[in-house]
């Protein structure tokens, strides 16, 4: 044949077939930019200046993780599409005397010019954004760095590899379908799934099983410990749930109310009904898709949004106080020492000291079973039966509160800053005491909100009984340590100050020999912003990316089930259907489709929302008003986004079907 016949025959059919192309082109270019730029970002050596850099770097290495892998599979889904409807073109050809090899000829230069296209454009594009996005992150992260312009050759040779790959393995699998069809089934391809589907009564109810389990561990989910230990697990069933209901469970929801002749025996009905009970079988997994997705899309921003906004509410959950001190072990001699240390620090650096909190106490790590704390090998124990026993002196706790409450021998306070004893007595290794009161506030550190273990501090009548739970608590039994040391403090003064007097105080115990630790809220707020600034940065960044997968996969649909249509409205308009009953019924059909994985997607959320409290409570965010708030924000502004892209796709779909 003519020199580069199929190279030209390969851009005739790609222009030709431009409604299913070139979206798909797009979404290639989109997903490459996506995933250069985040690789860029995350090998950037700017970001090692600044605290928790390292750790951002990781987050948003992992990110690069999650769009390489949802690019294989999203693209092979999408190119589904694609082939589907060249497969009755694929047959002419062949019909008309083309031979398999020379189709394939025409699909290699097919794919090339469409993975060059793509790779192109999203390099170019990804490299002159690639800045613009930099700046964005450490706008969020509030963090100033040089930053010149520069183009990572290592983030090009990863997303070229990547691409280069996912191509192939698209290109081998369409010349393995085509290859082993016949002529006559390439010519029926795009009519296939018009049979009606068999009622699937078993994988109906696993499907309704799972999404109760999945909703019942979401809503019966106390713990913060048990949220993170059973949350994925709860996904897991709802991803099987969704996927299962979608494709059996609305096919015998359909032949249900089929049955139903008062209903069924209606025009709008009629059409909508069966129309859709033809096309289930090839719906359903794209429906279940997109609802997965506008629920993870939903999740990922909410969450992230709701933990940068709430940021000063995070800072001061986990920083009670602007400074805090704690030292281990240390004697009342050695505590005056350190008091005397931060007096004189602070006055150095131009800090006033405001709003003093000190206490003496000793922690314990303990196995929990009920109202029962024991010790032991804690390697062996569940993470969930951890429990951290802060115990203190009355006479510190009424020195702290400013109280005068009296203990009998056996009688402790309580408090539970995470975890539950429904008792109201205590047994501590043997040592049982009666719990005289709970209490609903302690002015503790804000360290127990970073912890995931069980947490309680207990307010013991004297020392003495410190010593007697030591001595059966502890393996060796008479090496009584001295006790633990907190002293936080607000700092009245300029920031750097603040910064500079909590490293100084650092290095004051290191040269006391002193086992401590030295937080302030200043200091450690670049951390906090690194952390969930990045979080913010890679939510919008996969929310972006998921939106884009679902856009692309209704339009698909749209123009995938226009073609189908199209035949069989052409026939009910001449047995006497007339246009405007046509149209209604199309518009009753397709709404009824495309806005179920939504509905279904905002009903996840409903029931997802009390666990996601409990993960978001280990990120110190407490604030379920602001995150209930971002939530319904979330899916407000997604629902419209969702009606816009269905009324924009659905023009494609009216046009075909007219």
């Amino acid at each position: 044949m003519r020199k580069f016949f199929y190279a030209k025959l390969a851009l005739i059919n790609i222009k030709k077939n431009g409604k299913t192309y070139f979206p798909y082109m797009l979404t290639c270019i989109g997903t490459s930019v996506m995933y250069y730029i985040l690789h860029f970002i995350s090998v950037n050596e700017g970001l090692d200046q600044m605290s928790g850099g390292t750790s951002l770097k990781s987050l948003l290495s992992l990110g690069t993780y999650v769009i390489a892998i949802f690019s294989v599979i999203f693209l092979f889904y999408t190119n589904s599409f694609l082939i589907k409807r060249r497969k009755k073109e694929f047959g002419l050809y062949n019909i008309l005397g083309m031979e398999k090899k020379h189709i394939a000829y025409m699909m290699v230069w097919e794919t090339f010019f469409v993975s060059f296209v793509s790779l192109a454009g999203g390099l170019v594009t990804g490299i002159l954004a690639s800045k613009l996005m930099f700046l964005l992150l450490l706008n969020l992260l509030q963090f100033n760095i040089p930053f010149g312009y520069f183009i990572s050759l290592d983030s090009m040779i990863a997303t070229v590899i990547l691409f280069a790959i996912i191509f192939m393995l698209t290109l081998l699998n369409n010349l393995r379908q085509i290859h082993l069809a016949k002529p006559i089934e390439l010519i029926k391809g795009g009519q296939t799934g018009e049979k009606e589907p068999k009622t699937k009564w078993i994988l109906s109810v696993v499907g309704t099983l799972s999404l109760a389990g999945g909703y019942y561990i979401a809503l019966t989910t106390e713990s913060p410990l048990d949220a993170v230990n059973l949350f994925f697990l709860a996904v897991v069933l709802v991803m099987i749930g969704t996927y299962a209901l979608f494709i059996a469970g609305t096919v015998a929801l359909l032949k249900m109310l089929r049955k139903n002749k008062n209903f069924y025996y209606k025009t709008k009905h009629f059409i909508s009904v069966s129309g859709m009970i033809y096309r289930m079988k090839q719906n359903a997994a794209g429906l279940a898709s997109i609802c997965i997705l506008s629920t993870a899309v939903l999740v990922m921003l909410s969450t992230t949004v709701a933990l940068y906004i709430g940021m000063e509410d995070l800072l001061r959950t986990r920083f009670p106080k602007d400074i805090s001190i704690t030292a281990q072990n240390v004697s009342e001699e050695v505590s005056k020492k350190i008091d005397t240390i931060v007096l004189e620090e602070a006055e150095n650096h131009n800090i006033k000291v405001k709003d003093t909190v000190q206490y003496r106490y000793i922690a314990y790590t303990t196995i929990q079973d009920g109202h029962v704390f024991s010790s032991g090998r804690l390697g062996s124990i569940s993470s969930e039966k951890i429990a951290i026993l802060n115990v203190m002196p009355l006479s510190e706790y009424n020195k702290l509160e400013n109280e005068s409450v009296h203990l009998a021998e056996n009688e402790v306070l309580l408090f539970t800053y995470r975890g539950e004893i429904n008792q109201n007595t205590i047994d501590i290794s043997g040592n049982a005491f009666k719990v005289k009161d709970r209490l609903d506030h302690l002015t503790i550190d804000g360290l127990a909100s970073a912890l995931l273990a069980n947490t309680y501090c207990i307010v013991v009548p004297d020392l003495q009984t410190i010593e007697k739970i030591n001595s059966t608590i502890n393996e060796n039994p008479n090496s009584m340590v001295d006790l633990s040391y907190n002293y936080a403090f607000d700092a009245e003064g300029k920031a750097e100050d603040e910064i500079a007097l909590t490293n100084v105080i650092q290095s004051e115990l290191k040269k006391l020999s002193v086992d401590g630790m030295v937080e302030g809220s200043e200091e450690s707020k670049e951390s906090f912003y690194s952390l969930y600034g990045g979080l913010f940065f890679l939510g919008i960044f996969l929310g972006a990316l998921f939106i884009m997968a679902t856009v692309l996969i209704i339009y698909y649909k749209q123009i995938s089930e226009g073609f189908d249509d199209k035949h069989r409205f052409e026939i009910m308009q001449k047995v006497g259907l007339s246009k405007a009953e046509v149209k209604k019924a199309i518009r009753s059909q397709v709404l009824m489709v495309f806005f179920l994985p939504l509905v279904t997607a905002v009903i996840h959320i409903a029931f997802a929302f009390t666990v996601i409290t409990k993960l978001l409570a280990l990120l110190n965010l407490t604030n379920v008003t602001l995150f209930a708030l971002t939530t319904g924000g979330t899916i407000l502004v997604f629902a419209i986004f969702y009606a816009i892209v269905y009324s924009l796709t659905a023009r494609e779909y009216y046009k075909i079907v007219r």
